[in-house]
């Protein structure tokens, strides 16, 4: 079975009436986690943005407290594993604050990491790429965002030149 677009689904939707909608949402949360958990966003955490950044964050903290530091082979698949949870919750939010938020704490919590992510050129190159992302998204939001946050990137910028 192929896929019909995107535009070809909302006129069908268009269609439904409210119970053929809400069963319709039930029916697509029973399929995949990621249904479940855009859907919880949604509904319950989208209308407070801050407390979910927060909550996205206090998880962060959980994943980096628990990643297993005996190599580095261990420690780079824990940090893509994170970093993959990251990006799923920037995707839910499609907010470009949120987006900068969260990626400026995962390299916070990555260049304060212990054992230093200097040892490892993958774990830099990670680094690098979501400080980059970070320089990016910046420069979409409000000029007053901007500022406020490009103090912080200067911060984590720093660092970056100390490496090199």
């Amino acid at each position: 079975m192929k896929a019909v677009t995107v535009k070809t689904i909302k006129e069908e939707l268009n269609y439904k009436s409210t119970k053929e909608l809400v069963d319709l949402c039930l029916r697509l949360s029973k399929f995949k986690k990621e249904n479940k958990e855009l859907l919880t966003y949604l509904l319950f955490e989208a209308a407070d943005e801050d407390g979910y950044i927060e909550s996205v964050k206090e998880e962060i903290d959980t994943q980096f407290k628990s990643i297993n530091t005996k190599s580095y082979f261990y420690i780079r698949k824990s940090i893509r594993k994170i970093l993959t949870l990251t990006k799923k919750y920037i995707r839910y939010s499609l907010k470009k604050e949120t987006e900068v938020e969260l990626l400026l704490y995962f390299c916070k919590k990555l260049k304060d990491f212990s054992p230093s992510i200097t040892k490892s050129p993958r774990l830099l190159s990670t680094y690098n790429r979501q400080i980059a992302l970070v320089q990016k998204a910046i420069k979409t939001l409000h000029e007053d965002l901007q500022y406020d946050y490009q103090l912080e990137l200067e911060e984590l910028n720093e660092y970056k030149n100390l490496l090199s």
